[in-house]
């Protein structure tokens, strides 16, 4: 009966190496795409890429999934907050108008 073994290769050390690195120190990968036709700019791409740790990015001060709504319940509690306090805002401003108007009316 032949024995099967599972060998681990090292490259797959290295690469989980080379990903905690990259995650550490963080990565950029830019790039711009032109599609042009005779001289014409039909369709220009630009790609802007960064990978890395969300403590990494946190000092670079990259944080937007903080406030994003569709990723964090507090960013909805906080948008759903500034609708109504728009709404009232506008409401004190009609008042205020108003009651300008009504100053203003002779008797």
């Amino acid at each position: 009966m032949s024995e099967s073994r599972i060998r681990h290769s090292a490259p797959s050390a290295n690469l989980a190496d080379i990903l905690e690195r990259v995650l550490d120190k963080g990565v950029v990968v830019a790039g711009d795409i032109t599609i042009s036709l005779v001289g014409v700019e039909l369709l220009n791409i630009r790609v802007r890429l960064l990978v890395a740790s969300v403590d990494k990015a946190m000092q670079m001060g990259i944080n937007w999934w903080e406030s994003d709504p569709y990723l964090t319940t507090r960013a909805r509690d906080l948008e759903q907050e500034n609708r109504m306090l728009r709404e009232r805002l506008d409401d004190l401003e009609n008042l205020i108008r108003t009651s300008k108007l009504l100053e203003s009316r002779p008797e």
